[in-house]
């Protein structure tokens, strides 16, 4: 399958510079007030956006199809498929254990886990009413709502059934679908000119939002005295260590041992896709950055097209390590809150639900906190702890996300690696 080109602009040569020039003026002009640079900062940043959300989700559909159409039979699919999916199921399982770890350490929610107490909340879950909704009832209704699972499924089906096709009819189905995926690639390039001015919209109204925030917190209702209500904002501040603790062990310690110990290393990889990691953090949505990741792990890297253009989009969508961990933390910690106790077993099964739920994930903002919310009102959970969490949420969001760009970009460059070993 022949590689396309994409020329690196000179302009990005400094493209960390940029944006780090973007980042200061956006800490500059949030620190102004301006509802002038504001209203700027807003029109922009929603025209990027609205941009990187217009060619998201037919880059994934686009890239899985033409990947797979491309490919010489279903034995290659079944080995880079099984090589993404293990990877994949590992990395989210270890940053799911961290962030279990960090919560039966420090206990935010001031109570023990771990007794052998009858839980009232996990008997509540249906898990087919949640995983019923990956399989479509409609081709274009999965992009006009956003089922990013939907799409990753019907680009699935049909790159499989190209694939079992009489071979001229693959080919010219899989130069169609690969000439698309090319064009559209072609439309986000500017992407990367302007990533440093959307660095700059995103910190103005980030600083702008957290102001907003920190001025509108309240304590839950009911809370008493104010004895209480410290003890309360205490126990947020140590569920915000465990979400955090257990994301940055996962960003430098668990992945970057999983690069070393397949040869691979984590510095030069990690610097080789700053732009996408940059992208991934200030944007919120690990699909909105896929082209730019897809852009540095080919370019920067050096990774084969064949490799890149089939797991990162694959990754984007199933492989959220952040998420897992938050997904976790967060329901153990509301539900610990509430006299809620869980069993060993119990709290294995709670593992294995926030990858489930980390897997079926949308990649864009605020993802995670809907997937936790929507377990604890399933488990009869009361959500007003939910309402603590979401004036810093903002910053979990983008630690999450880049994060989730980080472990997929790792995944990639594991399986490349093995590939051309095997290979």
């Amino acid at each position: 399958m022949p590689a396309t080109s994409f020329p690196i602009p000179s302009l990005l040569r400094k493209k960390e510079v940029l944006i780090l020039i973007g980042a200061l003026l956006g800490i500059g002009s949030g620190f102004l007030e301006s509802s002038l640079l504001q209203n700027i900062a807003d029109g922009f940043s929603k025209l990027f956006m609205n941009f990187l959300k217009l060619v998201s989700l037919p880059i994934i559909f686009l890239s899985i199809v033409s990947n797979l159409s491309g490919l010489g039979s279903l034995t290659e699919f079944k080995v880079l498929g099984r090589k993404v999916l293990n990877y994949a199921l590992l990395t989210t399982f270890l940053a799911a254990c961290v962030g279990l770890v960090f919560v039966l350490f420090i206990d935010p929610a001031n109570t023990s886990l771990m007794k052998n107490q009858e839980s009232t909340a996990a008997s509540n879950l249906n898990l087919m009413d949640y995983l019923i909704q990956f399989i479509p009832d409609n081709f274009f209704k999965a992009f006009t709502t956003g089922n990013v699972i939907g799409i990753v499924v019907l680009s699935f089906a049909l790159g499989l059934s190209i694939l079992m096709l009489p071979l001229s009819q693959r080919e010219s189905l899989h130069r169609a679908f690969d000439s698309l995926f090319s064009a559209l690639l072609k439309m986000v390039e500017a992407v990367l000119y302007i990533m440093p001015f959307a660095v700059w919209a995103f910190i103005v109204l980030l600083m702008r939002d957290l102001d907003q925030d920190l001025d509108n917190i309240q304590p839950p209702l009911h809370i008493g005295p104010d004895i209480q209500v410290k003890l309360q904002l205490t126990d947020i501040a140590l569920y915000l260590f465990c979400v955090v603790g257990a994301n940055l062990v996962q960003a430098f310690l668990i992945l970057p041992v999983f690069l070393k110990l397949k040869g691979i290393a984590p510095f030069q990889t990690a610097k080789a896709v700053f732009p996408a990691l940059s992208l991934a953090f200030f944007s919120k949505s690990s699909s909105a950055s896929l082209p730019t990741t897809l852009r540095c792990a080919e370019q920067n890297l050096g990774l084969s097209k064949r490799v890149t253009f089939f797991s990162l989009p694959l990754c984007s969508t199933i492989n959220m390590n952040g998420c897992a961990a938050f997904i976790l933390v967060t329901v153990l910690f509301v539900t610990g809150s509430q006299g809620v106790l869980f069993t060993p077993i119990e709290l294995a099964g709670l593992t294995l639900l926030s990858i489930i739920g980390a897997f079926g994930n949308a990649a864009v903002p605020m993802g995670c906190f809907f997937v936790a919310s929507a377990f604890l009102a399933i488990m009869g959970m009361p959500l007003h702890i939910m309402g603590l969490i979401v004036p810093v949420y903002a910053l979990i969001d983008m630690l999450e996300t880049a994060i989730n760009v980080w472990s997929d970009v790792c995944i990639t460059a594991v399986v490349d690696r093995d590939i051309h070993k095997e290979g």
